[in-house]
């Protein structure tokens, strides 16, 4: 007891050790701004234990000894086709030393079948042109162009695109540094899926004295993080002849040049034909001018990439629009000009008062114009109760259904669903509060899309801590919620708290899905899952049929979790969960272990996107 209270009391100093003390304080306050004392303590929490402890993380996990070095390079040996890489680096008064870095870092490349293609976007620092011709000429591999005008990164790398003789593009800037494994890994990729076209990794920062922090260990390929924020880069690299056929770089977009070149490569391939590596392949450098560090330094880089969003949104025909968040970049999707019916399904047994609060918050607050309300009694006995679904029943748009069965969540709402009215149905915990009044119009309008299947909402406790961001697999031994329990203002790790995105599964206390979907997978397993685990194992089914399931920030309610049911105390209770919990490894075990959402380099055992010890990776 004595240490844990030790450890809470110097604990503040975590924030504050290490190199950049003043960015440190700077973040402090920031966090504090954003989220008072309890974001202070979440980030606090994270670090007590040194489970983000990325420096000792990096010496552990990602340095490249002389042995692992030897042992990269008798794999390179190994590979039976060495595709050419092209590393494009277009180049404009950098700092030169970090230009030599830079150059460094890809002449000390493991994996030697590689190029460097640089464009000088016409340097009128002389030093920068005479060590970028001084490499030329003393390294075969490193070709250079200067240009004799300045036309900013697009026109640049365009240059620099010119010069490749290589099957892939991988783009760097001009003080970043690739790690030495990194075009190894990205041949190692290339030679395990013939058929990729844009492949990407995990990537960190490195500041001005060449210190690494800030990783981000990024998802499988995720379409709608990746509508939210450029996941993609770093390191992207990018077949060449796609590269070709899109048209390079366009001039206009300067700041989200990357994005808007890759949201147009994506429209032209299959998802499975996009890769993610799961290990830092590049350090991306922290200054006062790059993005790296605040968008703030280039503000035309959010504005550009508004625009590369919105006519991504209109090339492939969806009717949304997109707008800068200050974190990512918002989505909002249009809802048909004749809105679907939605039925909302609520179970309950007695539960008078959360029942009261539930609908009548819905009432009061939802701007959907057309919903259903189906409440599905469980035998309830509570006279008030039975009054008050009485009185319920007798407004048009409600319906009191009456199930007299033992308790048995699945077959509650799929009884339900058989009798809804509505194109899409609305899973609705009766402990739910509703806080943003479109939050169905959200909900629905991303049910809608193509290839969507279940729709999940942020959730949070009456205290307003996060209660359900999605859930990933996994976590805790089987699956738990993202970020749960983080305060309100913060937007989490990478901003995956508070950015639409792909989950492998949501929670039902608050699910949206077409009822055509519902029915095509078989609704919830009343058989397997009769009280836990049903809405994930409803969810994997819809992603086993080609479906993904979609958490968005952007629909609130509050969830009074669990208090009508109780918790699995009895001893009859206890062991159903465990049935269902064996049941639920016996279907979904490989799955689980690997959930596309998440990342093996962070940890299983909690929801905070802590550092895993060690990576679940296979080594070199």
């Amino acid at each position: 007891m004595k240490s844990l209270v030790y450890r809470f009391l110097v604990s503040p100093l975590a924030l504050l050790r290490g190199p950049g003390l003043f960015g440190r304080l700077q973040r402090a306050w920031r966090i504090f701004g954003k989220s008072g004392w309890a974001g202070v303590r979440w980030e606090l929490g994270r670090r007590i234990g040194g489970y983000n402890d990325y420096d000792k993380w990096v010496r552990r996990y990602d340095t490249i000894t002389p042995e692992l070095r030897e042992k990269i390079a008798q794999r390179v040996a190994r590979l039976r086709d060495r595709p050419l890489i092209s590393v494009v680096m277009p180049t404009y008064n950098p700092h030169p030393g970090w230009l030599r870095e830079a150059i460094e870092s890809v002449r000390s490349q493991i994996y030697p079948d590689w190029e460097l293609c640089i464009a000088d976007d016409a340097s009128s620092n002389q030093e920068v042109r005479d060590i970028l011709r001084a490499y030329s000429e003393g390294d075969a591999r490193i070709k250079v162009v200067f240009r004799p005008k300045n036309g900013h990164i697009s026109a640049s790398s365009n240059s620099a695109i010119e010069l490749v003789s290589g099957g892939w593009i991988a783009l760097m800037d001009h003080d970043d540094l690739l790690p030495p494994h990194a075009l190894f890994c990205v041949a190692d990729c290339i030679a395990e899926h013939p058929d990729v076209r844009l492949i990407y990794s995990d990537e960190d920062k490195v500041d001005e004295r060449g210190h690494r922090f800030g990783p981000y260990f990024k998802p499988d390929w995720n379409p709608d993080l990746f509508r939210s924020q450029n996941m993609f880069s770093h390191l992207g690299v990018l077949a060449s002849d796609l590269v070709r056929d899109v048209g390079g770089f366009r001039v206009g977009l300067e700041g989200s040049q990357d994005w808007d070149l890759v949201l147009r490569c994506m429209e032209r391939v299959e998802q499975r034909q996009i890769r993610h590596i799961p290990r830092v392949l590049y350090h991306w450098r922290v200054h006062g001018e790059s993005t790296a560090k605040s968008m703030a330094a280039k503000p035309y880089a959010a504005v550009a990439g508004e625009r590369a969003l919105n006519e991504h949104l209109q090339r492939t025909g969806v009717r949304a629009s997109a707008e800068f968040q200050g974190f990512g970049y918002r989505v909002r999707y249009a809802l048909p000009d004749d809105p679907p019916l939605v039925s909302l399904i609520i179970p309950t047994r007695n539960a008078l008062e959360l029942v009261r609060q539930c609908v009548s918050s819905i009432q009061a607050k939802t701007t959907y114009p057309a919903y259903e309300i189906l409440i599905v009694d469980n035998a309830s006995d509570d006279p008030a109760a039975l009054d008050y679904f009485r009185s319920l029943a007798q407004q048009p748009n409600i319906r009191v259904l009456r199930d007299e069965r033992p308790f048995n969540y699945a077959q509650l709402n799929n009884g339900a669903v058989a009798q809804a009215r509505g194109e899409l149905v609305a899973l609705v915990n009766n402990d739910i509060e509703v806080l943003s009044p479109d939050w169905l119009s959200e909900m629905v309008s991303l049910a809608l899309q193509p290839g969507v299947g279940a729709v999940g909402a942020r959730l949070w406790y009456p205290n307003m801590t996060l209660q359900h961001a999605g859930v990933i697999l996994g976590l805790g031994g089987t699956a738990a919620h993202s970020h749960r329990g983080m305060p309100a203002g913060r937007e989490g790790y990478g901003g995956r708290a508070a950015l639409i995105q792909s989950f492998s599964a949501v929670t039902a206390a608050c699910l949206v899905v077409r009822r055509a979907l519902y029915e095509q997978v078989g609704g919830l397993d009343e058989v397997r899952f009769a009280e836990a685990f049903n809405d994930i194992d409803f969810c994997l089914r819809l992603r086993e049929a080609g479906l993904r399931n979609v958490w968005t920030p952007y629909a609130e309610l509050i969830h009074h979790e669990s208090a009508t049911r109780g918790k699995n105390v009895s001893p009859e209770r206890e062991a159903r969960f465990q049935r269902e919990l064996a049941a639920m490894r016996e279907r979904w075990g490989a799955l689980l272990e690997n959930d596309p959402a998440y990342s093996p380099n962070l940890m299983l055992e909690r929801e905070d996107f802590s550092y895993a010890w060690p990576p679940r990776l296979p080594p070199f």
